[in-house]
């Protein structure tokens, strides 16, 4: 009898060890799943690059760090530089960046704290549905659309009005260009902008806002003293992936830029960018050394990109730490 006892009262410490030696095996397979996956992105992310750089070598011995300032590019002759597609790379992008965070905030701060629920609901999806839509049909749209309409409205009133600056200084051409490409891009990354603006402003907390509230803070003065402080580094972070998302597109940029080789001063004028680059004349390249010269333009957009991380990372620290010392 006594020894049933001893048996029964056995019989649950046996099953706790067990379901813990189980816990810990399942813990270890989902600790070496990760460190996988993990591995797996370093691989592949090396592997890019080393294909990238090899891919480049013979220009980089041809023409070295001179690429990058020189801006000729013609095939027929085995003359290539980046200098015009870095200048058309840098125009389009920060310019979408320009337009797109205040437009990508504003709809993040409205779906956030201003719209009524229904309202959230509705233009919540649809700003997300524009991520969605595939580039070449973004491409499209700014031919066939955006162009006339650039052409016959916007540029001769910009022109008209801001003829005197640089940027403007050019009559309207056909609505294909740098301004063109830069529109596009930015509809492409305002809903990144706008998605991580949103879900980082409902993270503050309503503790902070309803205390702003209680000492008489209005709406502005909340938004502008205790949310946008507190979701300062995700802004920072999210713009800087929509810039990287414009530095990288190529199809809708190469439909609606032009492909012009030259540096334009003005942003009516036709122009290139890396990506844009790459994809219109790889099928078609003439030469090993043209080849290797796309890959060395791939190669500059990739140590571009990865500066543009870099460079998250240390103002989302930057923010966190003054945040925290504050």
């Amino acid at each position: 009898m006594s020894g049933a006892i001893r048996l029964a009262g056995a019989l649950p410490g046996r099953a706790r060890s067990g379901a813990r030696s189980g816990d810990r095996v399942w813990d270890g397979a989902l600790y070496g799943l990760c460190l996988l996956a993990s591995l797996l992105a370093v691989v592949v992310l090396g592997a890019i690059a080393y294909k990238v750089i090899t891919g480049a070598s013979e220009a980089l011995s041809r023409f070295g760090l001179g690429f990058l300032v020189h801006s000729t590019w013609a095939p027929n002759f085995g003359v290539f530089g980046a200098g015009a597609f870095l200048f058309g790379t840098a125009v389009t992008s920060f310019t979408a960046l320009l337009f797109a965070v205040p437009i990508g905030i504003s709809i993040g701060l409205y779906l956030s704290m201003i719209a009524p629920q229904r309202l959230r609901r509705v233009i919540g999806p649809l700003v997300e549905l524009l991520a969605a839509i595939p580039s070449v049909i973004l491409g499209f749209w700014g031919i066939i659309v955006l162009a006339p309409f650039l052409q016959e409205h916007l540029e001769p009133l910009l022109h008209e009005v801001f003829g005197f600056l640089p940027l403007f200084g050019t009559p309207a051409t056909t609505g294909t260009g740098l301004f063109n490409a830069s529109v596009i891009l930015t509809i492409m990354v305002v809903p990144i902008i706008a998605s991580l603006s949103r879900d980082l402003f409902l993270t503050v907390p309503t503790e902070l806002q309803d205390g702003a509230t209680a000492l008489g803070a209005t709406r502005w003065e909340v938004i502008r003293g205790v949310v946008l402080p507190s979701a300062a580094s995700g802004v920072a972070a999210a713009s800087f992936l929509g810039l990287g998302r414009a530095l990288g597109e190529a199809i809708a940029v190469t439909q609606v830029i032009g492909a012009g080789n030259e540096i334009n001063a003005s942003l009516f004028g036709t122009g290139d960018t890396l990506a844009s680059r790459i994809a219109n004349q790889y099928a078609s390249a003439t030469s090993n050394l043209h080849i290797s010269s796309l890959f060395y333009l791939g190669m500059i957009l990739l140590v571009i990109e990865l500066i543009v991380n870099v460079g998250a990372q240390l103002i989302s620290r930057r923010f966190d730490v003054h945040r925290v010392t504050a």
